[in-house]
């Protein structure tokens, strides 16, 4: 069989069981695991929070359905050891932090389980290669891993916004990986992208379903783990730069948030209303339009990363010069609009 039809199967199993598990998971949820109004969260009644299980149920019996029907490289088996390992554990945690709100986990167990989930990428050989001594590269992974998956959760604050920008950062990912003999990356990445754009729908129905902290997690965990397995730099020798740009907006929304929060003198960690989207709900920009905001300005910076994927040293140079200036711009912007 084909490789484009592998791919295309696996993002079509992903899609199809998260979509038919769905309804069955509200139903299920609407028991136990539901998320009530109150402070940043303006839903006029409790969302069930589930809607992160059927994107991790769905994506890895993709991969386990593909597995056993396809021929991998050993090397390949290795690394989605890796990512399973590491993925289930982000997912059990989420969903415990979900099980237990409002309290929820505590912030030294959430980062102690989220440095094994890391840990386990790179025992299995997932981790940042563009340095040969792992003295930089495993800090630099853990960092990297840890940062994103929290900065998904930190964008879950409006329907839509993290999914979308999940849809928009493994396409992207698609995209350069799919050239490569990296197949682990492609498989995990549309399977990915199949389960988020069936979970999608269901985040803005009337009888709608959260992804809750288990599924955006799970989501952070499993992007940032696989735009440190793609060979960005075969063909442009900064290419390895590419993931910053892959995931610029989810990246740009944390940085955000706790500059932000430190200006004031709050903690980073602690909720506020200094998000990004909330900032332009303020200004009267209707949900679907922020939406969109987000959405092309992932697109934008996708292109960006294929092109620096691709391009001599001349135009990178141009293009962060560019990025760091019109997200300077941005951030003097943002920081003018009232946050309460």
């Amino acid at each position: 069989m084909k490789p484009f039809v592998l791919y295309l199967l696996g993002a079509l199993t992903a899609g199809i069981l998260t979509a038919v598990l769905l309804p069955f998971l509200r139903r299920f949820a609407s028991q136990a695991f539901m998320d009530a109004p109150g402070g940043l969260k303006k839903h006029a009644a409790a969302v069930p929070v589930l809607g992160g299980t059927g994107i991790f149920l769905g994506t890895l019996t993709a991969l386990t359905l593909i597995r056993f029907t396809t021929a991998f490289p050993s090397g390949t088996l290795h690394n989605l050891r890796g990512i399973f390992i590491g993925g289930t554990l982000i997912f059990l945690l989420g969903l415990a932090d979900d099980l237990n709100k409002p309290k929820g986990v505590s912030v030294p167990v959430k980062l102690l389980v989220q440095a094994l989930a890391t840990a386990a990428l790179i025992h299995y050989g997932v981790s940042i290669h563009a340095f040969t001594s792992p003295w930089i590269a495993y800090p630099l992974t853990f960092l990297w891993v840890v940062g994103l998956t929290n900065a998904f959760n930190l964008l879950d604050i409006m329907d839509g916004l993290c999914v979308s920008q999940a849809v928009v950062c493994t396409l992207g990912l698609a995209v350069i990986a799919l050239p490569s003999e990296y197949v682990y990356v492609n498989f995990a990445a549309l399977a990915l992208l199949g389960a988020c754009l069936a979970f999608w729908p269901y985040n803005h129905a009337k009888r709608k379903i959260f992804l809750g902290d288990s599924g955006a997690t799970f989501l952070g965990f499993m992007i940032a783990a696989l735009s440190i397995g793609t060979g960005y730099s075969e063909r442009s020798d900064w290419g390895f730069l590419a993931p910053l740009f892959i995931l610029a907006v989810p990246l740009f929304d944390t940085g955000f948030v706790s500059l932000a929060r430190v200006l004031k003198g709050k903690n980073p960690l602690k909720g506020s209303n200094d998000h990004i989207a909330l900032r332009l709900k303020r200004l009267k920009w209707k949900p679907a339009f922020i939406l969109g905001a987000f959405a092309a300005a992932g697109l934008f910076f996708n292109v960006l990363a294929f092109t620096l994927t691709h391009c001599c040293v001349q135009i990178a140079l141009a293009l962060f010069i560019f990025s760091a200036a019109a997200l300077g711009l941005i951030t003097l912007w943002l920081l003018h609009l009232k946050a309460d």
